[in-house]
């Protein structure tokens, strides 16, 4: 778990194991130290000028500075729906099947307080983004892991071990591909087993693809595209990724309209609505050329492959990743006090890896972010010449 203790006081049993989280700790540190921060991800760099003057122009109109409706913006779910067709032939309709939210946390915890009641069991795979613990546990649910295994420079799922997770009192399986912290794209054959077990059990899919465009070896395969997985899968993702906006909150939902109509009822009660004038701008975003999209990757790669040539040269076991913002190393130590250490000998923050399982397996991991400027992460690597476990 992504949790370092807590005082509980009154809180809530069931959240008591959620306490301050790993990154507020290495954040602190790399304040303290004057530590290059390649812990948590986001990019230091803004997006596309048109996209943000759109923002802009959005806010001087006067037109978007109150709420917006409750769904989101026409013309937003309208190029989400659009988003959609374009790059995997998948129809959704957006004045019932798209929900704009307060970005992919929120639609992931909408979705899971919307659709999973007390006692109902929800697998993830771990390692696992730091949120989905939290959510399942806010909605009474009981997660349920299955482990990603290392294989050399890929990782694995075991089929064995999801079919193991499942019992009567499954309700979902939330997927996250691109996959954060290992870089993990799934792939075709894999999604197909998770498909086959979700329509062989009637669970519902929550597949998290906020990193759907920044694929470096491989390509994404939204599960909703498999056979018989339109209906039974909620698909989520946002613009803070694919257009270095993180700051910005504008995440969404594409779904059967039965699964949408859930999660707004749930959504209305937590943020309402947010963003009013990031929306259009959001729009603008999704309208680009398929140049962009192919350019921000091919950025993110170069950037990558800077961190782990540089890692690997200094003795680093480093596994390469096939998309998002990671890349793990094994220190072949504590993960955690290894962290804990490496403010204070290289001016340099990660993270630990190991606090994304609930098992042991990920004792040793640590994942470095590289969704920062080249000069930055030369930086890092000069400071961490002497570091090597």
């Amino acid at each position: 778990m992504s949790t370092i203790g807590s005082d509980s006081g009154q809180l809530v049993r069931r959240m008591r194991e959620f306490g301050t989280t790993i990154f507020a700790e290495m954040s602190a540190r790399a304040v303290a130290t004057g530590s290059i921060n390649l812990g948590q991800g986001f990019p230091d760099t803004d997006g596309p000028p048109e996209v943000l003057q759109a923002a802009v122009d959005a806010i001087n109109s006067g037109e978007h500075n109150q709420y917006p409706p409750g769904p989101g913006t026409a013309p937003l779910r309208q190029a989400i729906a659009a988003h959609q067709q374009r790059f995997y032939g998948l129809s959704y309709d957006p004045d019932s099947e798209v929900l704009v939210t307060a970005g992919a946390t929120e639609a992931i915890a909408a979705a899971l307080l919307a659709l999973i009641e007390p006692g109902d069991e929800v697998i993830v795979f771990e390692p696992y983004y730091d949120s989905y613990p939290a959510g399942i546990a806010l909605a009474g649910g009981v997660r349920r892991t299955v482990t990603l295994h290392r294989d050399g420079q890929h990782w694995t799922l075991d089929p064995a071990e999801l079919d193991a997770a499942i019992t009567v009192r499954t309700r979902a399986i939330l997927l996250n591909t691109p996959h954060n912290p290992t870089g993990k794209v799934f792939t075709r054959a894999e999604l197909t087993l998770i498909a086959e077990a979700a329509r062989s059990h009637d669970l519902i899919v929550l597949a998290d693809e906020v990193y759907e465009h920044l694929v470096f070896d491989g390509a994404h395969v939204p599960v909703a595209g498999l056979e018989g997985m339109r209906e039974r899968t909620v698909t989520i993702s946002s613009a803070g990724k694919t257009f270095s906006v993180t700051g910005w909150k504008i995440g969404w939902v594409c779904a059967p309209a039965r699964l949408v109509a859930a999660i707004r009822t749930v959504k209305q009660f937590l943020t309402f609505v947010n963003g009013g004038p990031f929306q259009p701008a959001v729009a603008v975003g999704l309208a680009l050329p398929d140049g962009y999209f192919a350019a921000a990757g091919a950025r993110l790669q170069q950037q990558r492959d800077l961190l782990c040539d540089g890692l690997a040269r200094q003795g680093f076991d480093v596994v390469r990743p096939e998309a998002t913002y990671f890349a793990t190393v094994d220190v072949q130590s504590d993960a955690v006090e290894f962290c804990r250490r490496l403010p204070a000998t290289a001016r340099v923050v990660a993270i630990p890896s190991s606090v994304f399982y609930d098992s042991a397996a990920g004792d040793s991991f640590v994942r470095f972010a590289f969704c920062k400027r080249p000069a930055v992460l030369t930086a890092a690597l000069e400071r961490l010449t002497a570091t090597v476990p």
